[in-house]
């Protein structure tokens, strides 16, 4: 008599629970959603006019739902600007990780910088009020901005030490460079004339070119032509835009 087959054993039931790192991967993906809606409202309208409603409405969420992400908006304020501060920090860190003269770390920074400061991120270093953090969130983001007002003056300093840039004085040569950087993210629109890679190249030429030590190793070697353009083909008519305009 035959005997009947074996019975397959029976696969463990599946799971309705993500695994633990798909679900900490989805939750860091949905808070960095929340911060990229509420930071594009927050420069478009002004932090104190936004609420969280408009933020959970931009992202078809309902207000309840933003409070596994955050406590308040005031948080949310503060996340958002720490995301520019850590880009920051990210360019820093890799200009110090490779070589180069005081001059041409100078130049990269101004370069990434200037970039940074046409993101939404990026602009939030100096489009919000750190007033309206707390104190000691407030006191992290000064500290902040010390750190990136020292590391100009560190690369100014070591320039002037190897020769790449003339002398000066680095605090002062510091702050002109970096209130010309940060006013790119007062002005700078998406819609504007030039892309943030033009204004970067732009900016570093003009912003670094004076303190350049004489000598073709030190000069910015330019491309012929006109500054990239979004749109080179269209043509506009009127008063011409430079990458921008106030918002």
């Amino acid at each position: 008599m035959d005997s009947a087959p074996p019975t397959p054993p029976s696969s463990p039931p599946s799971s309705p629970w993500l695994p633990f790192e798909s679900r900490r991967r989805a939750r860091d993906e949905k808070r960095e959603a929340v911060l990229r809606a509420a930071v594009q409202l927050f420069l478009e309208q002004g932090y104190h006019r936004v609420t969280l409603n408009e933020v959970a409405e931009r992202l078809n969420i309902t207000k309840p739902a933003l409070y596994n992400y955050f406590r308040g908006k005031d948080e949310i304020l503060f996340e958002c600007w720490s995301m520019g501060a850590e880009l920051v920090d990210s360019v820093i860190t890799e200009i110090n990780a490779g070589s180069g003269s005081g001059l041409a770390r100078l130049r990269k920074l101004v370069h990434a910088y200037a970039a940074l400061m046409a993101t939404d991120f990026g602009a939030s270093l100096v489009r919000f009020d750190l007033r309206d953090l707390t104190e000691r969130n407030a006191a992290v983001a000064r500290a902040a901005k010390k750190r990136i007002d020292a590391t100009f003056r560190d690369y100014i300093a070591a320039g002037m030490a190897d020769g790449s840039i003339n002398p000066c004085d680095p605090k002062l040569a510091a702050f002109a460079i970096a209130g010309s950087l940060n006013w790119i993210g007062h002005w700078y629109r998406r819609d504007g004339g030039l892309s943030p890679t033009a204004i970067a190249d732009e900016f570093t030429a003009r912003l670094t070119e004076g303190l350049a030590a004489a000598g073709p190793q030190h000069t910015i070697k330019k491309t012929p032509g006109a500054p990239q353009r979004r749109n080179p083909g269209n043509k506009t008519t009127g008063k011409k835009r430079t990458g921008g305009g106030t918002r």
